[in-house]
């Protein structure tokens, strides 16, 4: 044999034992990606070989000393070493088809373990797992075959933390209680910056209370109490998305004391009651019954299934009416309601000015006492912390309070068509009146004079707000 092969060609045909010796050994151990990856380096030094080889023919041929011999031999190893690095590269091939086939096995074990396999699935799990690159190819190759080869399959723990939702008939509810008045503390913490102190909404900002009746009016008010038909809504909606910014940081027991304070605001419970888990199916909204079950895909499929008639059709087609509610979208700071409480506060002055100008006069036929126009002035400003519950002056309708019109000299809870707490009812009852006296007590701390009251108002401070505020509220009469 030639010096040339001597030299050169024998430690390639070596090499190219040598891989292809590497390659039997890594099928027998399951091919794993870090054996591919010395394989094909292999490979590359192989090829790297041959491109030295081509040079070297080049040059001889180029060279007229070197004989014809000398040529034809390198061109012999040429074709050789060329079809050698073909088998490795086959030998490559074949070894990740291999390897392929050894992840697909180890996946199915793996799979057959997680559901109870045998000891075989077991030994499966355990190579997969010995090899990081191989299980991330093991999950992918899954996740092809029975979907789109994205993401993987939630935990258990994953699903739970999710599967918040609770039903009409209390499934899902964890255990826990609230009253009344710790809702009322967690919610003016939590929630009164959007809803308000009184769940009566700030700006355009949803209304939790009032508008029982309005569902049949043109603008119909659609709160918790008026609309909703579930308290089971109420419940899951302040657990999984709120307080707005910091949803489900609140506990079971604020929600539930959260849920109660709403029922009271819209007087479907009284001052004293707790919510529970226990006692939860046993509240009935107002409006459960005025939903019905969504059949149009049945009763009404006639109207899509038949063919369509496309005769005596329209030519033109315009816009007949235009929404009358445009200001639908909450703002950060609503002027609107300031520019509506001016107006109101401008109403309600002139509504003064009048009366004192009408000098009206009590049934004894004595006059009433003149009103310090300058305290009643300074009134009305005080009051203004007053009107997200109370009305006053012509057209004033009861709210999440009581209309004030004729309340200096009234009987405790005596006016008609508003709903009480039992403690203001019994007081009436007993025949106290508002007078300068006892409102003053009342304004100053509501809830130490009437014991229960439905107004959570924590009271004013300032003597001279008081005595403004009373002599507002002797501005108008009954």
């Amino acid at each position: 044999m030639s010096k040339f092969l001597k030299d050169y060609m024998l430690p390639a045909g070596g090499g190219v034992a040598l891989i292809l010796g590497i390659s039997y050994g890594l099928a027998n151990q399951g091919y794993g990606d870090s054996e591919i990856a010395l394989l094909e380096e292999r490979n590359a030094q192989v090829e790297a070989r041959v491109e030295e080889l081509s040079e070297q023919v080049a040059q001889s041929q180029q060279v007229a000393a070197t004989s014809t011999d000398r040529v034809s031999e390198l061109e012999s190893a040429l074709e050789e070493a060329r079809a050698e690095a073909a088998s490795a590269q086959e030998a490559v091939e074949a070894a990740r088809a291999e390897a392929a086939e050894a992840v697909k096995a180890a996946s199915a074990a793996a799979q057959a373990d997680a559901g109870g396999g045998d000891a075989m699935a077991e030994s499966a799990s355990t190579e997969s797992a010995a090899s990081e690159p191989a299980v991330t190819l093991a999950a992918s190759t899954t996740a092809r075959e029975g979907g789109y080869g994205l993401g993987r399959e939630a935990t258990g723990d994953e699903i739970a933390a999710w599967d918040l939702d609770i039903t009409p008939d209390g499934t899902g509810l964890p255990e826990g209680s609230g009253d009344v008045w710790t809702g009322e503390e967690v919610f003016v913490e939590q929630c009164a910056v959007c809803h308000g102190d009184f769940a009566e909404g700030r700006g355009n900002w949803p209304k939790l209370a009032g508008g029982d009746g309005t569902l049949a009016d043109k603008d119909p008010l659609k709160t918790v109490g008026s609309y909703w038909p579930y308290l089971s809504t109420v419940w899951d909606y302040v657990n999984r998305s709120m307080p707005f910014g910091a949803a489900q940081t609140l506990t079971p027991d604020e929600v539930y004391a959260i849920t109660a304070y709403i029922l009271y605001s819209n007087y479907l419970v009284e001052d004293d009651f707790v919510l529970s888990n226990e006692n939860f199916t046993e509240v009935e909204m107002p409006n459960a019954d005025g939903f019905i079950v969504d059949d149009r895909e049945a009763a009404e499929a006639h109207f899509w299934s038949a063919e369509p008639c496309m005769e005596n059709c329209k030519d033109n087609v315009e816009i007949t009416m235009r929404a009358a509610v445009l200001d639908v979208t909450p703002e950060e700071e609503s002027t609107e309601v300031e520019a509506t409480a001016d107006t109101e506060a401008e109403q309600e002055a002139a509504a003064v000015a009048a009366g004192a100008q009408k000098g009206e006069v009590e049934e004894s036929g004595t006059a009433p006492a003149a009103l310090d126009m300058a305290l009643v002035e300074d009134g009305e400003k005080v009051f203004r912390k007053c009107k997200a519950c109370h009305q006053v002056g012509e057209g004033a309708k009861n709210r999440t309070g009581p209309v004030l019109n004729g309340v200096m000299g009234r009987t405790l809870g005596a006016l008609e068509d508003f709903r009480y707490s039992k403690t203001m009812e019994e007081m009436g009852e007993d025949g106290i009146v508002w007078g300068e006296e006892n409102m003053a007590e009342y304004l100053t701390k509501p809830r130490d004079y009437v014991k229960g009251t439905r107004m959570s108002f924590a009271g004013l401070r300032d003597e001279e707000d008081i005595a403004a505020v009373t002599e507002y509220l002797k501005s108008f009469p009954e």
